[in-house]
């Protein structure tokens, strides 16, 4: 009898029939979850973990914030085409007169005249009983610091070049401050004429404290190679060479306590395409600046420029077309050009004894912003 294990026969598979799927296989992320109490539940519980998280959330927190304010600012903020404003009265914006000047260029002559009076200066003696000489003092920059000048006290001779009616009325306004006033006129590339003038000013006034080189020339040029060697000469010795020759002039006359100010400019620091020869002179004049300041600081002679940046005086209707002259200044930091006022203390500050004597070797911006 054949035992039962070898009568049962294995049933063929019915083709007819489902076949069930077999359960997937746990993948190896699944077999490698881990449960809970392991190392990822350890970390949240981990005091610097939970640190972490909340600072995190904390920066989150000032993220959104931030936006917020950044929203609100930026609505409630004025247009960046608008001129800034931060003086005790409203200047002059653009677009400024479309005008052309002849060289050298009066100021008598500009349809908006530039405001030299700072009626909101209030002298307090800071340069009494000194005696200062001034280059271009006949308009502009020059003749706002002849002016403040005479307001804080002192005594001011004008070089100009042959602006006759401007230097008169510069005159008229430092006399009007109470204090003298002697024109000279003459090229201060003429080294023979600075030293006649000077030392002639000097006895006029009854000494010499203070020496503001000023002077300047200026003429845009588009291409290097259309700067030739006449306007090349006339701006170098101008520039630069008629400051060496200012500064020879004056020293036997300046004593200890005494004060040289160069009108430097933010082309020096910037750069200017189209005035190669004037941003050079510039350069040159804040490093005469700190190399003089050096060299005189034994003797008591402090020496610093001031850089200035677009100011509307006659030096650039003098030198652009008038369609360049009506956006002047428009592209600076603060969207409009200085007025001759907005510097001047610039100078007062320099000059006075009360208030630098620990300066020197400073070339001072006033760019209205830090890019000018």
């Amino acid at each position: 009898m054949a035992s039962r294990k070898s009568a049962t026969k294995t049933r063929a598979p019915d083709p007819g029939a489902k076949v069930k799927p077999k359960a997937k296989t746990a993948t190896k992320a699944a077999r490698k979850k881990k449960a809970p109490g392991t190392a990822a539940v350890k970390a949240a519980a981990d005091p610097a973990s939970r640190t972490a998280q909340a600072v995190a959330r904390r920066q989150r927190g000032l993220q959104e914030k931030a936006r917020k304010a950044n929203r609100s600012a930026h609505a409630a903020r004025p247009s960046e085409d608008a001129a800034v404003q931060a003086g005790a009265r409203r200047q002059p914006e653009p677009p400024m007169p479309a005008q052309h000047l002849d060289k050298p260029g009066l100021e008598q002559a500009l349809a908006l005249a530039p405001r030299f009076r700072a009626p909101d200066y209030r002298g307090s003696g800071k340069l009494e009983g000194l005696k200062a000489i001034v280059t271009g003092g006949d308009s502009g920059i020059g003749r706002a610091v002849a002016v403040l000048f005479a307001r804080e006290g002192a005594d001011v001779a004008v070089f100009y070049l042959d602006e006759h009616a401007d230097a008169r009325d510069t005159a008229e306004a430092v006399r009007a401050e109470g204090r003298a006033c002697h024109l000279h006129s003459g090229d201060v590339k003429d080294s023979r004429f600075c030293k006649r003038a000077v030392d002639k000013a000097a006895r006029q006034l009854g000494g010499l404290d203070i020496l503001v080189n000023n002077a300047a020339f200026q003429q845009h040029v588009e291409r290097l190679e259309d700067l030739g060697d006449a306007q090349l000469e006339e701006t170098l010795g101008t520039n630069i060479a008629g400051y060496f020759h200012m500064a020879r002039a004056a020293l036997p006359h300046l004593g200890q306590g005494a004060s040289i100010i160069n009108t430097g400019s933010e082309t020096a620091l910037f750069g200017s395409k189209a005035l190669l020869d004037y941003a050079a002179t510039k350069g040159a004049i804040h490093a005469f600046t700190l190399s003089l300041a050096s060299q005189l600081l034994p003797r008591g002679i402090r020496v610093n420029a001031v850089a200035p940046g677009p100011v509307w005086t006659p030096l650039n209707p003098a030198d652009r077309e008038a369609a360049d002259v009506a956006n002047f200044g428009e592209d600076s930091d603060m969207g409009r050009p200085a007025q001759p006022e907005e510097i001047s203390p610039a100078y007062v500050f320099l000059a006075s004894p009360v208030m630098s004597s620990y300066i020197s070797g400073v070339v001072l911006p006033v760019m209205g912003g830090p890019r000018g």
